[in-house]
């Protein structure tokens, strides 16, 4: 739904890319299978696939085709697991696809400093797996079981944002791999420093465009001692947004604030016994040192829900039932997609001020009945980010992209974000200036610095027209 510049390219031949595969320890690879794999992905269904696929095993093999895509004029699209939802890993014609989800080795694990050293193509559950046995937990929860360097690259974030904060809040230190081939080491294995500009934090949310991650060092956290789920429903949006306002104010060691609109929950119900279908709900995630501190906590959280207009509050302690819970919030999409089935989706996220998320659902509301469109709303309301889902009909593509359109301006208007934690990719790219203003053109002069010849990643986040836009909005 966007027109994206695409620069001129060499798309490499056979010789080329026999030249690479003789320089690795890696498998280049042009299987039509790899190909389709690497060219979608959560967002984009239908497959553009790469030129080629370059499995990298090892530092030396980012280095090797980094150095042979600048002799040769060849793009490259960073790959970890494939679970981006803005177009970030998909082709826009001729590029080769550098998967390093090989490269998936747990480096280090220093329990005492609760931190771990880890390959970018690890998963975060390979990760926790691993942590447990140590009492640690790495919290930062996407959804889908993605890759650490992947998350780092789009800072990714999710239902756990509010208490433990997303990915630049939990990278310590990256190694990257330059479109020059050099490598450089950013940030330390501390939790805080004062020393030079913070080049680590640039390159989180960079989504593969200045320079490709090959290493990080991430914060653990401990496991909490006890943990329990409330559940309320609650009349209307408007009401469940009120409870989570009411939530956030006790003060409270929230780890979870999810809102389901009444589809969502309708959705869930199907999954989750004890859902009241057909009811907006909060899901509040209480995380406690004791017993008895959790107890309290959750007397606290109850009253604060029925006191804010909760028709019910249930609590869920038990493992399995709340894993049942939030493992049905993960698979939200393919629920979508089991009741809408032959639709295409138009997922998109936006993240507004708290004081903004009521006016911010009844815009949701108001463009769901005037366009006519079947629009899933959800959101980790504790921290401002609101997700919605279109199952698109068939004649329904311009509404779609009118809704998605119209929700980012009204989110931009009150101060928020066109995206909380999906990043810009392709599809968000055209909101970049309005967003930025003059900080756009100084992101285009950054990508300029790392990657003159615009090898990596072109046309994502920034590119060769962004100037004109940042100018155009000022």
């Amino acid at each position: 739904m966007t027109t994206i510049s695409r620069p001129a390219r060499t798309v490499p031949d056979a010789d080329a890319l026999a030249e690479l595969a003789a320089g690795l320890a890696g498998v280049v690879s042009t299987r039509p299978a790899d190909l389709d794999t690497h060219g979608r992905d959560e967002n984009h269904l239908d497959s553009v696939p790469p030129r080629a696929v370059v499995f990298a095993e090892t530092r030396d093999d980012v280095v090797t085709t980094m150095r042979w895509a600048g002799r040769h004029n060849a793009a490259l699209i960073p790959f970890g697991a494939g679970t981006s939802a803005e177009g970030h890993v998909v082709p826009l014609g001729g590029e080769v696809s550098l998967d390093v989800s090989r490269m998936n080795r747990l480096v280090a694990l220093c329990p005492e400093d609760f931190r771990a050293v880890v390959q970018p193509g690890l998963t975060r559950n390979g990760l926790n797996t691993r942590a447990r046995e140590f009492g640690l937990t790495f919290p930062v929860d996407p959804g889908a079981d993605a890759s650490l360097g992947g998350m780092a690259a789009t800072n990714a974030s999710g239902t756990t944002t509010i208490r433990y904060g997303g990915m630049r809040a939990n990278t310590l230190a990256l190694e990257v791999v330059l479109a020059s081939g050099d490598v450089l080491r950013l940030g330390r294995p501390v939790r805080k420093s004062s020393s030079g500009y913070d080049l680590r934090d640039l390159f989180i949310g960079s989504a593969g465009t200045l320079g490709v991650i090959t290493e990080l060092t991430v914060a653990l956290h401990p496991v909490p001692e006890e943990i329990a789920v409330l559940r309320a429903f609650f009349p209307d949006v408007a009401a469940a947004v009120a409870g989570a306002f009411a939530a956030v104010g006790t003060g409270l060691p929230i780890a979870r604030l999810e809102l389901l609109d009444e589809i969502t929950a309708g959705l869930l119900a199907q999954d989750v016994p004890g859902l009241v279908p057909d009811a907006p709900a909060l899901f509040v995630e209480l995380h406690s040192s004791t017993a008895a501190g959790l107890a309290t906590e959750l007397d606290i959280a109850h009253r604060a829900l029925l006191e804010a207009g909760a028709s019910t509050v249930g609590t869920a302690t038990a493992q399995a039932e709340r894993e049942a819970i939030w493992e049905a919030r993960h698979r939200l999409f393919w629920s979508i997609r089991r009741a809408f089935p032959g639709r295409r989706y138009l997922i998109t996220d936006t993240a507004v001020p708290l004081s903004a998320i009521v006016e911010h659902a009844q815009v949701i509301s108001e463009l769901r009945a005037d366009l006519g469109l079947d629009v899933v709303t959800t959101g980790h309301v504790g921290d401002g980010n609101i997700h919605t889902v279109v199952a698109v009909a068939e004649g329904q593509d311009a509404p779609a992209a009118l809704f998605s359109d119209e929700l980012v301006r009204h989110a931009l208007r009150v101060g928020g974000t066109c995206t909380g934690e999906h990043g810009i990719g392709v599809s968000k790219r055209q909101y970049l200036a309005a967003e930025h203003g003059d900080a756009a053109l100084w992101m285009a002069r950054v990508k300029g610095l790392f990657d003159p010849g615009n090898v990596l990643n072109p046309g994502k986040v920034v590119g060769p027209d962004l100037l004109s836009d940042a100018l155009a909005a000022r």
